[in-house]
């Protein structure tokens, strides 16, 4: 801070003893040490202070880059959820058709050729799961009349 040697010193010494006197020496440098002491707490709280709040700032920031991650990964998280429940609900509907066309051919007549071949592709056809890029329609299909139909005579055979 003040780069004072030994000589300067000496030379203010001299000096504060001949203009206060050496009867009120002790007494003004006891004063000037707690002057001095209060400066440096003072000096040394601000100090704290201002570390304290770069602290608390650094954190605010962390805590804000931590919410932002943690966003992306719920949204992350939904889009994955999503892309599987549209896959579910495709692979129930073709489930259905199945059921339905197994319905259709069942009792007097014999399964056809073409209810048999449209039942071997949409088993053997099996749909990867696209995970990439989600199918953004969240409205579920109403059933059709036939899957109603279908719900009422297998209620009815149980």
């Amino acid at each position: 801070m003040f780069d004072f040697g030994f000589l300067e010193l000496v030379t203010i010494g001299v000096v504060a003893l001949v203009v206060i006197g050496p009867e009120r020496l002790p007494k003004v440098a006891r004063t000037a040490g707690l002057l001095y002491g209060r400066m440096q707490r003072y000096v040394s709280s601000v100090k704290s202070d201002i570390s304290n709040e770069i602290q608390l700032d650094e954190m605010r920031r962390v805590g804000q880059d931590f919410k932002a991650s943690v966003e992306s990964a719920v949204s992350g998280v939904e889009q994955q959820a999503t892309a599987v429940d549209d896959y579910l609900r495709d692979e129930a509907s073709s489930v259905k058709k199945v059921v339905a066309a197994m319905a259709e051919t069942e009792g007097e007549r014999p399964v056809t050729e073409p209810a048999m071949k449209q039942i071997e592709t949409s088993q053997t056809s099996q749909q990867s799961l696209p995970l990439e890029e989600p199918d953004q329609n969240s409205a579920t299909p109403a059933p059709s009349v036939a899957e109603k139909a279908h719900v009422e005579a297998v209620g009815k055979s149980t």
